[in-house]
C-alpha cells in the first residue's frame, strides 16, 4: 500500500491510539530493564498515587500529560527511564464513599461488622482501580505496569510496620492524650492539613461569666465555656495587669467554674476585649496555654459533638448548636451579655466528610517534630525537613513554593498519625485504630522501589529525578515524603518538584458535583483525542499557575493533529526516505535547518529546565506557521527541498512526541520505521545537526 494511502484524512484518534499504546506496551519500553544499550544513566519518576475512590478527573489528566512529557523526553535522550505507577487506598476518602454507599441501602457499617465492611470496600476499590487504570492509558501514559504499587498491597505493609518500627525505637513515636481534630460526622481524628476552613456568618458574644467577674470576654462558642478554667491576658496590658494571678469560682449556666487570670504572650490584645476565655479541652490553643500554666481541663463535649455531663444539668446531652442558644439565653437572663454582632469566621471541617471540627482531647498516636535524633546527628524532623530545600538538594518549582514551605515548618505541630477508621494499615501491636493515610504514602519514594529490602531498583532509582503532583499537597504529602526519607534513609526523596496548578473550569471555579460543570477526560479523549487534551493542558501554563479549562482550546489541538498529519501526507508523497542525518542541500534551503537547528538547540535547554508549556507552545507554532504555512508553501513545484522537508518532518516528530505521541508515532510507522524495529518512543532526540 502507498504511503499516501495510509495518511487518508482527516487523522483518526479513534482507530489509532489503543492500537499505538498497544504497540508500546508489547515492546516493553515502558520497562527500563528491556530499553537499548546507549539508555545508561537512571531517571526516575513516580506517579502520585490517584485515590481509588472512582474516577480520574481533568486534573490527572493535566498531571500525567505533564509527566509523560518529561518521562518521554528523557527516555529520548537516552536516560534509564523509570516511572512507577500506583494508586492510594485513602482510608479516609475511601471508606466515606463506601459508607454513603450502604446508606443508600439502609445499612451502616456497625450493623455488618469489620470484615464484610473491608470486603465491600476492597471490592470498591478494586473496581475504582481498574477503572483509573484504563483511564490512565487512555491518556498515554507510558509507566511500566510491572512494577505498579498499591499503598495498602503486602509490600507497602511491610514497609509501614518497618518505618513504624524505627520511628518509635527512635523515640518519634509516642501515645498521648492530647487535643486533637475530631470529626464527629466521620467518627475520626484528622490532621491539621486535612482541616479545611469554611468561611462563614457566625455571632461574637461579649460578657461575663457573673456579675462580680472583673473581666469581659467575647466568644463564637458560649456553650463551651462551662469548661472554662483560665482567662488569658497579654503580660503587657495594662487593663488587666492588676488581675493576673486572681482566681475566682463562678456559677456559669448551671455549672460551678473554676477560673484563674493568667498571663500568655500567645493573647493578642488587640482581639476583642483582649482576654481570653481558656477551654483547655476544646481548643488546640487553649490546651498549649493549659499546659504552660498547669490548668485542668474538662471535658463538656463528646465525639458526638453533645453536651457531656461535665457540662452540668442545663445543658448535658444537648447538641453543640442548641447548647449555644441556652447559654446565650441564660446570659441575656442574668444580665452578663453586653455585646452581641455578626462577624465573618472560618469554620473549621473535616476535607472527606464536610462535617465540622471539634478540638476533643483524646488519647492518640502522634510524631514528634521536635525530638533530636541520634543518628541524624541529633537534628529533628523539622530539621530535616527543612534543610535539603534550604540547600538546594530539593528544588521546589515554582519557587515561591518554598516560602509556603518553610512557613509550614515553622508552625507544624506533632502529626496525629492514628485515625479510627476499619480501612487502612493497622496500626502495629493491639491498636484497632488505623494509621493516617499519608503515613504509608509518604513512604512512596521508596517504599515502590523494594525498601526496606536493599533492591537493585532502590539502588539505581533512589532519589528520584522528578516528581509531579499538584501545589495542594505539598503539605499532606511532599513534606511528609522529604521527612520520611530523610529519617528512614538519610536521602532526599527526589531532586525537583514540579508542582502544577488547580485545572477549574472555563468561569474559573473548581469542578464540584454540586456545580455540576465536572469534565470527565475520557469523553473529551473520545471526542477529539488525547494528543488534543495533552495539549490543551499544557501549552502556556506554568508550574503552580491555575487554568480554565476551555474544551474550545482541545478543538483547537484536534485540529493540529490533522495539521500534522496533513503536513505528513504532503511532505511523505514529495520527499524519498533520506537515511542522512543531515541532507545535503543547496544555499537555498541551508538557512531552513539551521533555522530548525537553532530551535532544537533552544528548546532541548527548556526541556531540561521543565519548561514544558513553553516548549509546546513552540514546537506548535514552528509545525503549523513555520512548516507547513511557510515552508512548504515554498516548496511546492521545487523537488530539490524534498529531502529538507523530510528531515524537518522527521525531527518535527520527535520534538512533539512528548506532548502528541500517537499522532507522532502512527505517522513514524506509516513512514516504515515500525518494519525496521525502530519506534519513535526510543528514537533519540535531535541534535543540532552541525554539532
Amino acid at each position: 500500500m502507498e504511503i499516501e494511502d495510509k495518511l487518508t484524512k482527516p487523522y483518526d484518534p479513534k482507530a489509532t491510539e489503543e492500537r499505538i499504546y498497544k504497540l508500546w506496551e508489547d515492546s516493553g519500553y515502558f520497562n527500563p530493564d528491556n530499553l537499548p544499550e546507549r539508555h545508561k544513566e537512571p531517571f526516575s519518576v513516580m506517579l502520585p498515587p490517584p485515590n481509588v475512590t472512582g474516577v480520574l478527573h481533568l486534573g490527572h489528566a493535566l498531571e500525567d500529560s505533564l509527566q509523560d512529557a518529561i518521562v518521554r523526553y528523557k527516555r529520548m535522550r537516552g536516560y534509564k527511564t523509570l516511572w512507577i505507577p500506583g494508586t492510594d487506598h485513602a482510608a479516609i476518602a475511601t471508606q466515606s464513599k463506601v459508607e454513603k454507599i450502604l446508606e443508600k441501602e439502609g445499612v451502616k457499617r456497625n450493623d455488618i461488622g469489620r470484615e464484610e465492611f473491608l470486603k465491600r470496600v476492597e471490592k470498591f476499590a478494586h473496581e475504582s482501580h481498574d477503572t483509573i487504570v484504563s483511564q490512565i492509558r487512555r491518556v498515554g501514559a507510558s509507566l511500566d505496569w510491572s512494577r505498579e504499587a498499591f499503598t495498602l498491597d503486602e509490600e507497602r505493609g511491610k514497609a509501614v510496620k518497618e518505618a513504624f518500627a524505627r520511628m518509635q525505637k527512635a523515640g518519634l513515636i509516642y501515645r498521648a492524650r492530647k487535643v486533637i481534630n475530631w470529626d464527629p460526622k466521620g467518627q475520626t481524628t484528622i490532621s491539621d492539613d486535612e482541616v479545611v476552613y469554611e468561611e462563614r456568618i457566625a455571632k461574637l458574644y461579649t460578657f461575663k461569666y457573673s456579675a462580680d467577674f472583673p473581666i469581659r470576654i467575647s466568644t463564637t462558642r458560649p456553650e463551651t465555656k462551662v469548661g472554662d478554667t483560665a482567662v488569658a491576658v497579654h503580660p503587657d496590658d495594662n487593663r488587666y495587669k492588676a488581675f493576673v494571678g486572681k482566681e475566682f469560682e463562678c456559677e456559669f449556666a448551671g455549672v460551678e467554674i473554676h477560673v484563674r487570670i493568667v498571663a500568655d504572650i500567645s493573647v493578642d490584645p488587640a482581639f476583642g476585649t483582649g482576654a481570653l476565655g481558656v477551654t483547655p479541652a476544646h481548643s488546640l490553643i487553649d490546651s498549649e496555654i493549659a499546659e504552660r500554666h498547669h490548668l485542668l481541663d474538662p471535658q463538656v463535649i463528646d465525639e458526638h459533638a453533645r453536651m457531656t455531663e461535665l457540662a452540668g444539668p442545663i445543658l448535658a446531652g444537648k447538641k453543640v448548636v442548641e447548647a449555644r442558644e441556652l447559654v446565650v439565653n441564660w446570659l441575656k437572663e442574668k444580665g452578663l451579655l453586653e455585646k452581641e454582632e455578626e462577624i465573618k469566621q472560618n469554620i473549621a471541617t473535616a476535607e472527606r466528610t464536610g462535617g465540622i471540627i471539634e478540638p476533643l482531647p483524646k488519647t492518640q498516636w502522634f510524631v514528634s517534630v521536635n525530638t533530636p535524633i541520634a543518628e541524624r546527628g541529633n537534628k529533628t524532623l523539622k530539621e530535616l525537613m527543612r534543610e535539603p530545600v534550604a540547600n538546594g538538594e530539593i528544588k521546589i518549582l515554582p519557587e515561591h513554593e518554598e516560602k509556603k514551605y518553610y512557613n509550614w515548618i515553622g508552625n507544624l505541630r506533632d502529626w496525629c498519625i492514628s485515625r479510627q477508621i476499619w480501612y487502612g494499615h493497622r496500626i502495629p501491636g493491639l491498636e484497632t485504630d488505623t494509621l493516617d493515610t499519608w503515613f504509608s504514602s509518604a513512604l512512596w519514594s521508596f517504599s515502590t522501589l523494594g525498601w526496606p529490602e536493599k533492591t537493585k531498583d532502590l539502588e539505581t532509582y533512589h532519589p528520584n529525578s522528578f516528581i509531579n503532583p499538584g501545589y495542594e499537597i505539598l503539605f499532606f504529602w511532599l513534606a511528609r515524603m522529604i521527612m520520611m526519607s530523610q529519617f528512614l534513609l538519610g536521602e532526599v526523596p527526589f531532586k525537583t518538584a514540579y508542582l502544577h496548578g488547580i485545572l477549574r473550569d472555563k468561569q474559573g471555579r473548581k469542578f464540584s458535583k454540586s456545580l455540576g460543570n465536572g469534565v470527565d477526560p475520557i469523553e473529551i479523549i473520545d471526542k477529539s483525542g488525547a494528543d488534543a487534551l495533552r495539549m490543551s493542558l499544557i501549552v502556556g501554563i506554568a508550574p503552580g499557575m491555575d487554568s480554565n479549562f476551555d474544551e474550545q482550546k482541545v478543538l483547537a489541538y484536534k485540529k493540529f493533529a490533522n495539521k500534522i498529519w496533513n503536513v505528513a501526507r504532503y511532505v511523505l508523497a514529495n520527499s524519498e526516505p533520506n537515511p542522512e542525518v543531515r541532507p545535503r542541500v543547496g544555499p537555498e534551503v541551508e538557512p531552513l535547518i539551521q533555522e530548525f537547528d537553532a530551535l532544537v538547540d533552544e528548546i532541548t535547554k527548556e526541556m531540561d529546565e521543565y519548561k514544558f508549556y513553553i516548549v509546546a507552545e513552540k514546537v506548535y507554532h514552528y509545525v503549523w506557521h513555520t512548516l507547513a504555512d511557510k515552508i512548504i508553501e515554498e516548496s511546492k513545484g521545487k523537488p530539490e527541498y524534498g529531502p529538507t522537508l523530510r528531515y524537518l518532518l522527521e525531527n518535527s516528530l520527535k520534538l512533539l512526541h512528548p506532548f502528541m505521541p500517537f499522532v507522532t508515532e502512527e505517522i513514524w510507522g506509516i513512514m516504515g520505521y515500525h518494519e525496521q524495529k525502530r519506534l519513535l518512543i526510543i528514537e533519540p532526540w535531535p541534535t543540532n545537526s552541525q554539532v
